[in-house]
């Protein structure tokens, strides 16, 4: 029944939703994110940028990788980038590749969405890359507008953040000129922000 299958996407999208991320939502201090919330921000925020800068970028396509970049974790789970379980940090390309085969066998009736999850994995085009790079930047400034309380709850610092990000945010040159201007204004409130300096 066509009611049925319905049914089963909007339970994997429910499913989703229950996908916490270790970032809080700005202003509130007992709520986690979740990858819902994450994917829409990013698919709107990378749309606004495309059209605002007038890129030379399928909006489309930007709006697209940033809806589906996480969706395999509704199965692999979120994986925390600062993990101290260095196996399970080890292991998120393989459970990552291991749900997006489960999707596939799961919504085989939806093949456009298992080629563009694949697309964005090769980060081939300039439009993945930037999403990627875009997912990136979005935390640190979810985290600047709340103050720094993730960093200072997870005691992130910043030589830690500048490490994991910069090589990642790098592919894109769009994203690039929003983070060095970031990292400026991170630098300067550095002990606000982070309860520490280290760079």
């Amino acid at each position: 029944m066509k009611l049925d299958r319905l049914m089963a996407f909007v339970e994997m999208q429910q499913t989703f939703q229950k996908v916490d991320r270790i970032i809080r939502v700005p202003g509130m201090p007992d709520r986690w994110e979740n990858d819902v919330e994450h994917s829409y921000n990013l698919a709107m925020l990378g749309w606004y940028i495309v059209t605002s800068e007038k890129l030379d970028l399928n909006a489309d396509l930007v709006i697209k990788y940033g809806m589906i970049h996480d969706l395999v974790e509704v199965y692999a789970g979120d994986t925390y980038i600062y993990e101290k379980d260095a196996s399970h940090l080890a292991s998120k390309h393989e459970r990552e590749a291991a749900a997006a085969v489960q999707l596939a066998e799961t919504f085989p009736e939806f093949p456009d969405l298992h080629e563009l999850i694949e697309t964005y994995e090769k980060r081939e085009d300039a439009e993945s890359r930037f999403v990627y790079a875009l997912d990136k930047l979005q935390p640190i400034l979810h985290i600047y507008m709340d103050d720094g309380a993730t960093w200072k709850e997870m005691g992130i610092t910043l030589a830690m953040a500048i490490e994991n990000k910069t090589p990642k945010i790098a592919v894109s040159p769009e994203v690039q000129v929003y983070y060095d201007e970031l990292m400026l204004i991170l630098h300067e409130r550095q002990e606000e922000l982070f309860g520490s300096v280290t760079v």
